[in-house]
């Protein structure tokens, strides 16, 4: 493509990021995670449970501003964590936090891919700490182990 003593143009380097990012959005990645993400809204238990988690959610964290000596901070506590269980529980919820997983680990290759044709040092982060583990360079505990050493 270019080596590295020409000068890219900012505009083309522009262009083709846009290339990029338009593969991304047609990819079977993606198009899972939108027919997943419609599918979930589209669940009748997801949309019974999702404003009853919302409005307890709401409740428990004016409860948590008090904190555990609350009276009613052990009831909401198990409140919120059984229907937070009750939409995980949901296939088509599961679904959705499949491919949105597939959507993040797609974006954190490109991104590897990206970082390390600048230079093997550079951190891509990931919502998975799996991933990020098994990348190398400084702040991953790779050659330089910085990120294993104790304080």
């Amino acid at each position: 493509m270019y080596s590295t003593m020409e000068s890219v143009d900012m505009a083309e380097l522009i262009l083709q990021a846009q290339d990029l990012s338009m593969m991304i959005n047609q990819s079977a990645e993606v198009a899972d995670f939108l027919a997943a993400k419609a599918k979930m809204e589209a669940d009748e238990e997801y949309q019974r449970l999702l404003p009853v988690f919302s409005r307890k959610k709401a409740e428990f964290e004016e409860i948590q501003r008090f904190g555990k000596y609350h009276p009613d901070f052990t009831q909401a506590s198990t409140e919120i964590r059984q229907l937070k269980r009750a939409l995980e529980q949901l296939e088509s919820v599961q679904a959705f936090k499949r491919a949105e997983n597939n959507v993040d680990e797609l974006l954190y290759n490109v991104s590897l891919t990206i970082a390390s044709a600048v230079s093997e040092t550079i951190k891509v982060p990931s919502n998975n700490p799996f991933l990020e583990a098994q990348a190398s360079g400084c702040g991953t505990g790779g050659s330089c182990g910085c990120s294993t050493k104790q304080a």
